[in-house]
């Protein structure tokens, strides 16, 4: 049971494998594209559960697997831990025109594709996603960074994988909350540009967060496809892409105001984002509030946050949230740039935003 999509870049396309049991063929799907020695790089907690079967399938596909395991979290994707595993890479002798692979959730995928992309002026890799949040988003679409003290993914390339495999079978593994909080992500693509998908998510979407395999693979599918379609047509963000953002402006800097910490997940962030961004524009008469009020009731229901109440500790009030929401990467000439919607399904992108609406939404 998997589904095939192709990301469409002339050239560089790759194709998205999604579906159960996919680590055990990874090794015949890597073998056309392994030259050498392949090096795995991994974090700790994901190697605990997930390196060994890949291993064993790379291995009966006569491939030269190389593991590194790197420590788990976001403080791994430094300069410091770019220059560790740049080192370790060159020492497992991979070939220029070998392959890597990035066994993880984002952190790994993130780190492993910025190395690719630099070392030895760039190396093929294979993207691997072990979380529901980097199979639906961060493993598709070519974007890899590392964070500094100024600020997350400030410093990165745009680097497209050869191929991405999405094991569903790895989410089994995850807590939880880390599967909600990708989930969100998935509810994105709905309320973004698909209707008909976010009224799907609502019959079905408790049975894949169950682990129902067919609607869990649809839901990962459809989400990659949708973003695929979107990479193929604006691939380094110039314009379409940026719908991909929705919630984001809101999230991230509830994110910043939560100190990057378990307080919050990012796709905790996008959800109460995503809700934010509809009751903006309903404020705006730009949607209606039945529409805001279905997207609040449906996170809610899948049991996300969907308010700034919902996150715990001490609330971060408006003029904070704004500081934030001016430091992001994406405002343009002093302005922030919005992701709002004329319904569900129909968001669009703008930069003509009051910021005391902005101010009395996030206030309400």
């Amino acid at each position: 049971m998997s589904e095939a999509i192709t990301v469409s870049l002339g050239a560089r396309s790759y194709d998205i494998r999604v579906g159960s049991g996919l680590l055990k063929s990874a090794g015949a799907l890597l073998a056309p594209m392994a030259r050498g020695p392949v090096p795995v790089v991994t974090d700790e907690h994901v190697a605990a559960k997930h390196l060994e079967p890949l291993l064993l399938s790379l291995r009966n596909a006569k491939i030269d697997a190389r593991p590194i395991v790197l420590p788990p979290g976001e403080g791994t994707k430094s300069f410091s831990g770019l220059e560790r595993l740049t080192s370790d890479l060159l020492k497992t002798g991979v070939d220029r025109g070998g392959v890597v692979v990035a066994l993880g959730g984002g952190v790994v995928g993130d780190i492993t594709g910025f190395a690719a992309a630099v070392l030895k002026r760039g190396i093929d890799f294979v993207q691997i996603p072990t979380t529901l949040l980097a199979q639906v988003d961060s493993s598709v679409g070519g974007k890899t960074a590392i964070n500094t003290a100024e600020g997350k993914n400030l410093i990165g390339v745009f680097h497209q994988p050869r191929l991405v495999i999405a094991d569903i079978d790895t989410l089994a593994s995850l807590p939880r909350r880390e599967l909600l909080a990708g989930y969100a992500e998935v509810v994105k693509y709905g309320a973004l540009g698909d209707g008909n998908f976010f009224t799907w998510l609502e019959a079905h979407g408790a049975k894949a967060l169950g682990g129902d395999k067919a609607d869990l693979t649809h839901a990962v599918a459809h989400s990659c496809r949708m973003k695929a379609d979107i990479v193929a047509r604006d691939e380094r963000e110039s314009g379409e892409r940026a719908l991909l953002n929705l919630g984001h402006t809101f999230g991230h800097a509830l994110e910043a105001a939560t100190g990057y910490s378990q307080r919050l997940l990012h796709g905790e962030g996008v959800a109460v984002g995503m809700v934010l961004a509809f009751r903006l524009s309903a404020k705006l008469g730009l949607c209606s509030a039945n529409d805001s009020d279905r997207i609040e009731r449906y996170l809610k229901q899948a049991g996300l946050p969907a308010r700034i109440a919902d996150i715990p500790g001490n609330r971060p009030d408006a003029d904070t949230l704004i500081s934030h929401m001016m430091h992001d990467k994406k405002a343009k000439d002093g302005k922030l740039v919005f992701v709002l919607v004329h319904a569900i399904g129909q968001a669009f992108v703008t930069s003509n935003v009051s910021m005391d609406d902005v101010r009395a939404v996030l206030a309400d």
